[in-house]
């Protein structure tokens, strides 16, 4: 059986790994959790809980995704099962992961260090 990550290990991670607490920001959308480095104020993962057929996945009901932030090795996981096409991001720099067990923790785990690097470029004015 696969060590598949959910929301809530998301959530423990970048707590501690990177002190980053989720933001909830829409009204709207009260799940939906942003994921923001503290230095430069940018974006590195959102959360979010969306009906699996807006993902073109089959089946009814609603599945947890993060989107992340990998331009790298997007083709490639796009290929694996877990991992979508960018829900509510840039679909050529973001890539969306099923937080339902699918995939592996320690890959999130990577691809969320990824993420966090690839934004932390320029700082916040």
């Amino acid at each position: 059986m696969k060590n598949g990550a959910t929301r809530k290990d998301v959530f423990d991670y970048v707590a501690n790994q990177y002190g980053t607490e989720p933001e909830y920001l829409w009204a709207s959308n009260p799940d939906y959790a942003v994921l923001r480095r503290q230095d430069t104020g940018k974006w590195y993962g959102i959360i979010m809980n969306v009906p699996r057929n807006k993902l073109g996945l089959h089946g009814d009901g609603i599945v947890d995704i993060l989107d992340i932030s990998d331009s790298f090795a997007r083709e490639l996981l796009l290929q694996q099962e877990g991992f979508v096409p960018c829900y509510h991001l840039n679909k050529t720099h973001w890539i969306g992961v099923l937080l339902d067990g699918t995939v592996d923790k320690n890959l999130l785990c990577e691809l969320i260090d990824e993420s966090y690097g690839f934004v932390g470029k320029t700082k916040r004015n």
